[in-house]
């Protein structure tokens, strides 16, 4: 004797039927509490998932992945030769971001002219040119960017992807030069080219 199999009514993806206030899942009947519950969140899901982009989608995150995936390579992304530098900035009051591992709230940056910051560079690269101290150690404990943290070494990069006066004068140099002092946005630099 053959017993009749019941058929479950098709019900969405989340298992919610609209006309019950029961769902039916995994072929059991859940209590309406739960089904309101798992509802919000599953529409809460959908909606973040809408808003959110996802990072193949950012194109600085791509940019990003593949300057870390080629850095052991000496070619650019563009197929252009990579360079490699470290740097010492000293920020002022023109920068772009007036705040640094330093001076995280900016007081001091906020109150540096440019002729100063300019001034102390110019002093720092007199020592490191004579000798009197080795630009690594000068960019650890002068240098407003967080670099300084691995004595101003900034790894390799290739064109595009530093502001335009810091590429060029990076790329005039030869390896081991250090730079005159270059202006950006961020501030003012010099450049020791390491690769």
């Amino acid at each position: 004797m053959r017993v009749p199999q019941y058929q479950f009514p098709r019900v969405s993806d989340n298992c919610i039927s609209r006309k019950n206030p029961q769902i039916l899942c995994n072929s059991q009947l859940i209590p309406s509490s739960i089904s309101t519950r798992k509802s919000a969140k599953i529409d809460s899901d959908k909606k973040r998932k809408k808003t959110s982009i996802s990072s193949a989608d950012r194109p600085s995150d791509k940019h990003k992945k593949k300057s870390k995936m080629s850095s052991s390579s000496s070619r650019s992304s563009s197929g252009g030769e990579k360079v490699r530098a470290s740097h010492i900035l000293i920020k002022h009051q023109g920068s772009r971001r007036k705040a640094s591992w330093k001076d995280p709230e900016g007081h001091v940056i906020s109150n540096t002219t440019k002729d100063a910051a300019v001034s102390q560079l110019k002093s720092l690269r007199e020592d490191i040119v004579s000798g009197k101290a080795k630009f690594e150690d000068v960019a650890a404990t002068h240098s407003d960017c967080s670099s300084a943290k691995r004595g101003g070494d900034l790894g390799p990069f290739g064109k595009g992807q530093m502001q335009k006066p810091f590429e060029e004068a990076t790329y005039a140099l030869k390896v081991g030069e250090i730079s005159d002092i270059v202006e950006t946005d961020s501030g003012v630099h010099i450049i020791k080219r390491t690769a």
